[in-house]
């Protein structure tokens, strides 16, 4: 039988958080590498016209794209999995802030301190200089987020945003400086790390 869903990705991408999130519901999924060669990005961008990863094939077909409007859906057609608060909630609306939080800001500074080059009309010229101010705002954004983590984004309760969150922090170049820096976030990727699921992804996308 095919299986429900088919995660487009790449080990260490955006795919990461969809794949936890994948089996954190325990949906059957087949995980699918796309390969940077011209013909594999090619044949992606019929898929997914903008090329970026991660993908999602719906059991239906659907594409979507986009890591966080694919956690959210995720969360909202398998509600058993407890990954987001229930739909019309004052909780759940917290919960879309701080997914939107992490797309609009962590995810973007990581845009910028690894691709900086594409951010300025001058390329390389101006680089170092986007890349500095990426990961300073990285650190400025982050720490917003550690504020409020007890232990995780929504308190005592664990949802994908939590993965989310771990997923960017683990991009940081520079690891021992942003959990010294914030020790919540350190906290928050420990005890993220242990749980079964992140594991199982982080061994995979090792492999």
């Amino acid at each position: 039988m095919d299986p429900s869903y088919v995660l487009y990705g790449r080990p260490g991408s955006g795919s990461v958080a969809v794949q936890i999130a994948l089996e954190e519901i325990g949906a059957p999924y087949e995980r699918v590498w796309v390969g940077r060669e011209p013909e594999a990005v090619a044949h992606y961008r019929r898929l997914n016209p903008a090329g970026r990863v991660p993908a999602l094939k719906l059991p239906e077909g659907t594409i979507l794209a986009e890591s966080a409007a694919i956690l959210i859906h995720l969360a909202l057609v398998h509600p058993q999995a407890r990954l987001a608060p229930e739909p019309g909630t004052p909780r759940h609306g917290e919960f879309l802030q701080w997914m939107v939080f992490l797309s609009a800001n962590l995810y973007e500074a990581c845009l910028r301190i690894f691709y900086s080059a594409r951010y300025s009309t001058r390329g390389e010229a101006d680089a170092e200089a986007i890349r500095r101010q990426g990961m300073a705002d990285f650190i400025e954004h982050t720490s917003v987020i550690a504020q409020r983590l007890s232990p995780y984004v929504l308190g005592e309760s664990y949802s994908i945003a939590d993965s989310y969150l771990y997923m960017l922090v683990s991009w940081y170049p520079e690891p021992a400086q942003l959990e010294a820096r914030l020790p919540a976030i350190a906290a928050h990727t420990t005890r993220i790390r242990a749980r079964p699921a992140v594991k199982k992804v982080e061994a995979d996308n090792a492999a």
